[in-house]
């Protein structure tokens, strides 16, 4: 009995203690401009401790007492930390107005020079697309993702910046695909794996427009898309969505093959959160695609990883593993039946169901000391198998282990170098491209020079050389040099040159096989493609009444030799050595591409509403040109078109969000003989000829999102993608999707 008593005693005791060491800080968050509330700002007051604003903008936080920092974050506006001592039992107003920043010159990026630098300081252009971009708009795949940028056209899997590359049917990119600064690139085809890049627990993706092998090697041609994915924050992080959506009826109703509705579902889920002094994230990724086209379905199941450990004792010292891997069965679409009724079903002596692996370990250890040093060594094994159960005689392995050291050294305040060198060796196991064995070995170094406070310049070399079987190729040496002058404030000139160059793939030179009507032959003699590209911008920094933002204006100019494209002909079979009607990769394009662009991002806040624009205009000229006069042919260069234009709007309004993008193309210029001959056209693309006459004309497309946040957690959203269900043809075959809708249910906590 005594010890109940003295229970009764003791517990309001104790729950006074506890009260007294607490206090409790409230207030509002507003727009300094406008003075109107803001909604959802995070505020942070320690590890895994935070809360966001209410509609209202008010927020109320209770905390021990004590010394605290208090930080507001809101995306477009400059963080706020204030620092104050709370006292027990206390009650402290704390009301914050936050100011719009000019965010685009002051993004952070790594691509460019393979360090941490400010956007605006960079001597070549570079996009960012923010994760938010990518949920807002309804995108799971990367390749719509990279789709949708100002300047960059991909077509059935290949990338093409400003117009330096064409299509070449699935082989040699000459745009290199990064997860965190490391290649993730085929190792038998040299082409993209879309599929398996993670779009989970991204951070930002950015792209490298312009010759980038100084830095990155071959494959790097035309530039860069880096796939960066987020650190764990104080807070925990989760997100998830549930998406499912349909085709409408073609615009063509003649081309309407299905009975049942076509839906497309996928899921997601997402974490990042710190453990002790352990990052954490995890992501996954499902997906099933009913396609709008005959034999063309997907299904798809992706996760990442990533561990990252602080070391306590050895500050600056950091390593751990991130891991990628998926699963994917899909047919791709490669021939129409024909192009009255057929259009959107594949011809079937061309369908060949795909089962494909993929795994990527990356080990990594950095030793950093923050204006001084930073030691990067970094590893990644890949593992890719492609399993084809009709077409068996198309099976492939590869396996590829890369290895990179990097060191950053600040020698004088005004004087940095960055070196390294890197090693690729990969093993084909192929029925397709036979067995090979490659070794790639690589060394740079590039020095950063600020002699006056607002003048940076920039040089690099790079020596390189590939090993295939027992053939040792040429070490190429590759340069580059840059300049970003600072002129005002937020004024920044620039100026670049860099080289590049490209080894074929093993596919280019060894691939032999036939689908339908279409035969293709082995080339082992196609040599390497060399280039450079130069360009001059400028970068104008906005901040006026409430408005934030940048405008970059660029004037480029690329050349390009012994560029290689599938050349239909006559060639002998290897097997049968009897000759044959087919396709072989051949270096056979003097390729040049004069351009300018014009890139925007806007945000501003009136009467509550926060709206961010971002557009821009590419205009190219695309020629061929006399290897031995160095003169223009004035010939267009394949699959490339002279205009392309983007405009995004996106508004935010209490709890509603609205989206509106805009994507306009030119029509293409130039594209292979074989569909425009009458001796073979119809024998590949029935009644395509036709089509091309009348419908080669450009498009312009449209998509429209609206949003709402249901509470803190859950947002509800619906996507309408091709609103104006307009009829467009990527390359020659490939029908795009015609309106499509779709419903996502997202949460974030």
């Amino acid at each position: 009995m005594r010890y109940f008593i003295l229970a009764i005693v003791l517990i309001p005791w104790l729950f006074s203690v506890k009260a007294e060491g607490q206090g409790f800080i409230h207030g509002k968050v507003s727009e300094s401009y406008s003075s109107e509330p803001l909604y959802g700002v995070y505020v942070i007051y320690g590890k895994n401790l935070g809360t966001s604003t209410e509609e209202d903008g008010s927020y109320r936080i209770k905390a021990d007492t004590g010394r605290l920092n208090i930080t507001f974050q809101f995306v477009g506006y400059t963080p706020v930390t204030k620092h104050i001592h709370l006292k027990s039992g206390e009650t402290v107003e704390l009301n914050i107005e936050l100011e719009t920043e000019t965010q685009a010159i002051d993004q952070v990026v790594v691509s460019a020079d393979r360090i941490e630098h400010r956007i605006a300081e960079l001597t070549v252009s570079l996009d960012i697309i923010k994760s938010n971009f990518i949920s807002e708009s309804h995108i799971t795949d990367a390749q719509e993702l990279i789709n949708k940028n100002s300047g960059i056209e991909v077509l059935d899997g290949q990338v093409s910046i400003r117009g330096g590359s064409g299509f070449s049917y699935g082989v040699g990119s000459r745009v290199m695909a990064l997860i965190d600064g490391l290649p993730v690139m085929s190792a038998d085809a040299g082409n993209i794996k879309w599929s398996f890049l993670p779009l989970e627990n991204l951070s930002q993706v950015e792209i490298i427009k312009g010759a980038s092998s100084v830095l990155y090697g071959s494959a790097a041609l035309n530039g860069i898309i880096n796939f960066r994915t987020a650190d764990a924050g104080n807070v925990p992080q989760t997100g998830f969505f549930a998406e499912t959506g349909i085709f409408d009826k073609p615009k063509n109703r003649n081309w309407l093959w299905w009975d049942s509705p076509r839906i497309f579902n996928s899921v997601s889920f997402s974490h990042l959160q710190k453990a002790g002094n352990t990052d954490i994230g995890l992501g996954i990724n499902l997906l099933n695609d009913n396609s709008y086209r005959k034999y063309n379905d997907e299904k798809l199941a992706r996760v990442s990883l990533r561990i990252k450990h602080h070391n306590p004792k050895i500050d600056g010292l950091q390593y751990g593993v991130n891991m990628n891997a998926g699963y994917t069965e899909r047919t791709d679409f490669i021939l129409w039946e024909d192009a009255d009724s057929g259009a959107l079903k594949q011809d079937t002596s061309s369908v060949s169901l795909l089962h494909g692996t993929f795994l990527a370990v990356d080990p990594f250890i950095s030793y950093n000391k923050p204006g001084r040093f930073k030691h990067d060594l970094r590893m990644r094994i890949q593992l890719s198998n492609n399993r084809f159960p009709v077409r068996i005689q198309n099976n492939s392995d590869a396996l590829s282990v890369y290895t990179e050291y990097q060191l950053w050294y600040k020698i004088f305040d005004y004087l940095s170098v960055t070196a390294g060198g890197s090693e690729n060796w990969s093993r084909i196991t192929s029925n397709f491209f036979g067995d090979h064995n490659s070794l790639n070995l690589a060394g740079f170094a590039q020095l950063e020079i600020n002699p006056v406070s607002r003048l940076k310049m920039v040089a690099g070399i790079r020596a390189e050389q590939y090993t295939l079987d027992d053939f040792h190729d040429k070490i190429v040496p590759v340069f580059r040099a840059g300049i970003n002058w600072r002129a005002a404030d937020y004024t920044f000139l620039r100026a670049s040159f860099g080289q590049g160059y490209r080894y074929p793939s093993i596919a280019e030179k060894f691939a032999s096989t036939t689908l339908g009507s279409v035969k293709i032959f082995p080339n082992l003699y196609v040599e390497p493609e060399t280039g450079w590209s130069s360009e001059a911008g400028i970068k104008q920094g906005i901040k006026f009444a409430g408005m934030t933002g940048q405008v970059d204006l660029s004037v480029f100019f690329s050349q390009n030799r012994e560029m290689i494209e599938y050349i239909f002909g006559l060639y002998p079979d290897p097997v049968t050595d009897m000759f044959d009607f087919g396709f072989q990769a051949t270096n056979i394009e003097q390729s040049r591409v004069y351009g300018t662009e014009l890139e925007f991002l806007l945000n501003m806040s009136t009467f509550g509403i926060n709206t961010t624009f971002i557009g821009g205009y590419t205009f190219i000229y695309p020629v061929e040109f006399n290897a031995y006069t160095n003169k223009n042919t004035d010939i267009y260069l394949k699959y490339r078109r002279k205009h392309s234009v983007k405009l995004s709007i996106n508004s935010t309004w209490k709890r509603f969000d609205f989206g509106f993008n805009l994507y306009a193309r030119s029509k293409i210029l130039n594209i292979d003989e074989v569909f425009l001959n009458p001796a073979t056209r119809e024998q590949i693309l029935p009644g395509f000829y036709d089509y091309w006459l009348d419908h080669n004309t450009g498009y312009l497309t449209f998509d429209e999102t609206i949003g709402y946040k249901i509470n803190d957690i859950l947002n509800i959203s619906l996507a309408v993608k091709n609103v104006t269900n307009t009829e467009y043809m990527g390359r020659p075959g490939d029908i795009q999707p015609q309106r499509n809708y779709s419903i996502r249910l997202s949460g974030n906590f």
